[in-house]
């Protein structure tokens, strides 16, 4: 599911905004959530994921440009779309880190080409990052966030450089086609990522998490070379 969100003090023009939202994501046979905020503070004040994010930049009380700077402040990662009337006003939008801006009145043509070329970023992402699908609830992570993966029963649990760990349903063997080359199913319960790896002795891999995951007797020969492989390729 994508996160999306509207930001704008005038309601019609949150309403315009949102029907283009809907009818771009029906025709992509994408799954969506839509919130709307009227005002900076209440954006500010609110819970839960954004993916997407449409910001007037004049709105009474905080402007737009003040809420995005607080947001990006705030870890604040998805895709940022600014709406607006002044094209003065774009050129601070590089502080942080906009996508795209709609010039009011936004018709649909425009729109359709800003959100053609999101749309076209958002599939992309999976070259660099693993979309985590928890229930009705997904998330995007970075693949170097991935530290090692473990299976225990049906699930996956990520341990993540963060300290974090996810858990989710997945079959290891789509999670290792998914992940790609820098990481190594050492173990049939373990996948480990080369990036993280600081040392292996005696049928254990040392990750720089301080973590420890064990190498199969059956996998430990070819675990040595794809190591040596990975740190020539460096």
């Amino acid at each position: 599911m994508i996160h999306i969100a509207i930001c704008d003090d005038e309601k019609h023009m949150s309403d315009h905004i949102r029907a283009f939202v809907s009818d771009f994501f029906r025709r992509k046979n994408s799954e969506i959530c839509i919130r709307t905020f009227s005002s900076g503070e209440e954006l500010l004040s609110s819970d839960g994921q954004i993916d997407i994010l449409f910001l007037d930049i004049q709105m009474k009380g905080m402007d737009g440009m003040e809420t995005a700077k607080k947001l990006r402040a705030d870890q604040f990662r998805g895709f940022l779309i600014f709406i607006t009337v002044l094209k003065e006003m774009v050129f601070q939008s590089f502080e942080v880190q906009a996508y795209d801006y709609l010039v009011k009145p936004v018709e649909k043509t425009q729109f359709e080409k800003t959100m053609e070329r999101l749309y076209a970023s958002m599939c992309s992402v999976g070259e660099y990052s693993l979309l985590v699908q928890r229930g009705y609830e997904g998330r995007i992570i970075s693949k170097d966030e991935i530290v090692f993966c473990e299976v225990i029963d049906r699930k996956i649990y990520l341990n993540l450089a963060s300290g974090e760990i996810l858990d989710y349903y997945e079959r290891i063997e789509n999670l290792e086609a998914n992940l790609g080359v820098n990481f190594f199913r050492c173990h049939r319960s373990y996948l480990i990522n080369l990036k993280h790896l600081k040392g292996y002795k005696n049928g254990t891999a040392y990750m720089d998490n301080g973590k420890e995951v064990p190498v199969s007797r059956l996998r430990s020969k070819e675990f040595s070379g794809v190591v040596l492989q990975y740190m020539k390729n460096m």
